[in-house]
């Protein structure tokens, strides 16, 4: 596997890894829900309104190529 191969695979893992975080998300929020993360070494409860979706792997892939 070439090096681009493999570069375009994990764009594609990044991207699906986002793609699933951003609709976890927007579930949560809808519900008015909570996510439990790990912050500086603790478990703790996060009400899904105060996060952010990401964009950060979306460059790598066109999200509609996940498919």
């Amino acid at each position: 596997m070439t090096k681009e191969e493999t570069n375009d695979i994990r764009g594609k893992i990044l991207a699906g890894i986002e793609l699933s975080y951003n609709k976890l998300l927007t579930s949560r929020q809808k519900e008015d829900g909570e996510l439990v993360i790990e912050k500086d070494g603790e478990i703790v409860t996060v009400k899904a309104r105060k996060l952010k979706k990401t964009n950060v792997y979306s460059y790598w892939v066109n999200p509609s190529k996940l498919k």
